[in-house]
């Protein structure tokens, strides 16, 4: 069952976006706002709302590690924010000054990149704020865009309806033309990588105006070719889907469609879980939280709905409602969502015991890391683990046991300021 839990009804305008990090939740909106929600109990936080852009924001999302969030705006910036003081970080204007509609940061937070009205494309250091390249397809919109999770290519969508796939020197490594009639609205790649031998193999869910969610699989080959193949079409929704997003695990994907509905499909098999029916306009917005077996879902009607993947609401203060589940037409799948739920408890436990933040702690020696690196796999180490590991597991990822593909290891910047500020505020 998929209750809900509450209603956020802050925004003066359509809701854009929804965004969760560990703790948080941001929301933005054509009323030029951001909101920042603590995940405990759905209160907005003190510093919030967030008040820079000069016009609607489109879209925001946050760094691995939820100290910072970026923003973008028909102004032509994008801003970065500190979430913990709600502070203006930097404000990144992009070349040629046309209104930026999508913005994306990388799983290594090493880089973000930002797509506007006129097609054009700008990648950015996201530790440093400093344009690194730029790219355009011409005489369409950038709408769509999501970063792989090895962080080394990512993917935009355009109202022209392709889907395009980049590496960070900005060339394209595959262009799906027409994916989607008469349009592209988001896309987003499964957090999974899968693969054998000869080739990595990536999941991406994409929507469009054509009402439809499509799944595709990118293999990337050892020899270095590319392929890009349809593996489900989702046709539960009966109008423009304009929002789609993959849970942390990457088993369920949700979508939000001009419907006014939220669909809840298990993503593996393409199944129809559960139909949402709440919302009063189209859906324009959804997001799992990484965390919590959560959903949160933005509107036209100007507000987001918090779900919980479970029976019975999770009694959250505030604007908790009462206990009332929408279910739809599809398999339950017990089993599934079992497995979701064991693994946040795992995860919620493990912190519990050590006192210290999951993200911080090397997957390898499960201790806290001084000098993190981000792997060609997408996941940080500590430095001398993963070196070691390298030299002696054959270039296996510790994670996903899949070969990698590089031995460069990256430093992860980001990460280890997050570990330097919670060291220090304990």
């Amino acid at each position: 069952m998929v209750s809900l839990v509450c209603t956020l009804q802050d925004h003066l305008d359509d809701v854009n976006w929804c965004s969760f990090s560990a703790k948080l939740l941001a929301t933005c909106s054509g009323d030029k706002t951001l909101r920042l929600y603590s995940c405990a109990d759905f209160s907005e936080l003190p510093f919030s709302p967030l008040t820079g852009h000069g016009y609607g924001v489109h879209c925001c999302c946050f760094s691995s590690c939820g100290q910072f969030l970026a923003s973008c705006s028909t102004d032509a910036t994008v801003v970065v924010w500190s979430t913990v003081s709600g502070e203006i970080e930097a404000v990144l204007e992009h070349p040629g000054r046309s209104p930026v509609r999508i913005c994306a940061l990388s799983p290594d937070c090493a880089n973000l990149v930002s797509g506007a009205s006129d097609g054009s494309l700008a990648l950015w250091d996201f530790p440093s704020k400093r344009l690194q390249r730029t790219g355009a397809v011409e005489d369409t919109t950038m709408v769509a865009c999501s970063f792989s999770p090895c962080s080394q290519m990512f993917m935009t969508g355009s109202t022209y309806g392709d889907l395009r796939l980049w590496d960070l020197d900005m060339n394209q490594l595959h262009a799906q033309k027409n994916a989607h009639d008469l349009g592209v609205t988001c896309c987003v790649f499964a957090p999974t990588i899968l693969g054998d031998s000869n080739m990595v193999e990536f999941h991406l869910a994409s929507s469009g105006q054509d009402s439809h969610v499509k799944i595709w699989t990118i293999s990337k080959f050892i020899s270095g070719g590319y392929k890009m193949q349809l593996l489900r079409k989702l046709t539960s929704q009966s109008a423009p889907v304009l929002s789609c997003a993959y849970s942390f695990d990457g088993q369920l994907l949700v979508s939000g469609s001009v419907d006014k509905t939220v669909a809840v499909y298990d993503a593996k098999n393409g199944i129809l879980l559960y139909t949402l029916n709440q919302h009063d306009r189209y859906v324009t917005a959804c997001a799992f939280s990484p965390s919590a077996p959560l959903i949160a879902t933005g509107s036209m009607d100007k507000s987001v709905n918090i779900w919980k993947v479970e029976d019975g609401c999770s009694g959250h203060a505030g604007k908790c409602l009462p206990e009332e589940s929408f279910v739809t037409s599809g398999q339950e799948s017990v089993g599934l969502r079992g497995r979701v739920l064991r693994k946040v408890e795992e995860l919620k436990n493990e912190s519990l015991c050590t006192g210290i933040p999951d993200e911080f702690l090397c997957p390898i020696t499960r201790e806290l890391m001084k000098e993190p690196v981000i792997a060609a796999d997408g996941y940080s180490y500590e430095r001398e683990a993963i070196e070691s590991w390298i030299n002696t597991k054959n270039r296996s990822s510790p994670m996903t046991n899949l070969p990698l593909l590089t031995t460069l290891l990256t430093p992860n910047h980001t990460l280890k300021m997050a570990i330097g500020r919670w060291k220090t505020s304990r």
